[in-house]
């Protein structure tokens, strides 16, 4: 299935990252929010997968789903609190969250270098699940 393309603000600048830019190379994206005990955990993983992984292999990109946080500002300071340096942007609400189908954070997709979602996965999902996807689409 062909990955909703988007184009959203970066979280720290005006800059604004087309899904479409990122064409040519595995994703691994994530919808999160600042207060859910669960997406805190599942991103201190993804940061160190962020440390380690080469990203001619791998892009990251965190989208912060606005539309389903409780304060204004706390997702910034929450990034800065746990220093987090992947990627992140913001949603426009809920809209691209929606559009994923999502329903809880996090919710995290594996898309190919097509653009295709190859493996999706919901907030029950443990990294080691999440991980064997990225095996297999980074290794074909």
């Amino acid at each position: 299935m062909q990955a909703m393309k988007f184009s959203l603000k970066e979280m720290n600048n005006d800059h604004i990252v087309h899904l479409e830019d990122l064409k040519g190379t595995p994703i691994l994206l994530t919808f999160w929010t600042s207060w859910c005990p669960d997406s805190a955990f599942d991103l201190m993983k993804k940061q160190a997968l962020y440390e380690h992984m080469d990203p001619n292999r791998l892009k990251m990109l965190m989208i912060n789903v606005i539309g389903r946080e409780r304060e204004a500002n706390s997702p910034q300071k929450f990034i800065e609190k746990n220093g987090f340096t992947f990627p992140v942007v913001m949603d426009e609400g809920r809209k691209t969250y929606d559009a994923y189908g999502c329903e809880g954070v996090p919710s995290t997709f594996i898309l190919n270098e097509r653009l295709e979602i190859v493996h999706s996965y919901g907030e029950k999902a443990t990294f080691i699940e999440i991980m064997e996807g990225v095996n297999q689409v980074i290794n074909t």
